[in-house]
């Protein structure tokens, strides 16, 4: 995953993280549309983890985050064994524990696929 800002927690950094559609991240839609392409669920979960890789490495030691709000458009499609990136970039800090982003996925072509915004909190995690 490439990361930039390395200045904590602050609104402005940013990590992009490539992948390439297949496996859990595809749905043939129970077979209707005859191929694979990049489902909405996989896609979303693409977004809530460049989200997460992002800030986590910046947390205190024993801090997590968990996401709790997804608003986005799936607004193209990218078809099985395709290359894409997931971008998320960090808007607003809350109260030192509310994370909001501006995240997005991009195919390979240039196409955007997704858009829109999430919310992570930061939480304790439990001890291993």
């Amino acid at each position: 995953m490439e990361r930039s800002g390395e200045r904590g927690l602050v609104p402005g950094i940013e990590a992009t993280q490539e992948f390439t559609v297949e496996g859990r991240l595809v749905t043939d839609v129970g077979g209707t549309i005859g191929f694979s392409v990049l489902s909405t669920p996989g896609m979303i979960g693409m977004m809530e983890r460049t989200a997460a890789m992002l800030v986590y490495p910046l947390l205190p030691e024993g801090q997590a985050t968990v996401g709790f709000e997804v608003c986005v458009r799936h607004v193209a499609g990218a078809a099985t064994g395709s290359r894409c990136a997931a971008h998320a970039r960090l808007t607003e800090v809350l109260d030192g524990r509310k994370l909001r982003f501006a995240v997005d996925v991009v195919h390979e072509d240039g196409r955007t696929i997704g858009v829109g915004t999430h919310e992570r909190r930061v939480i304790q995690a439990r001890p291993g």
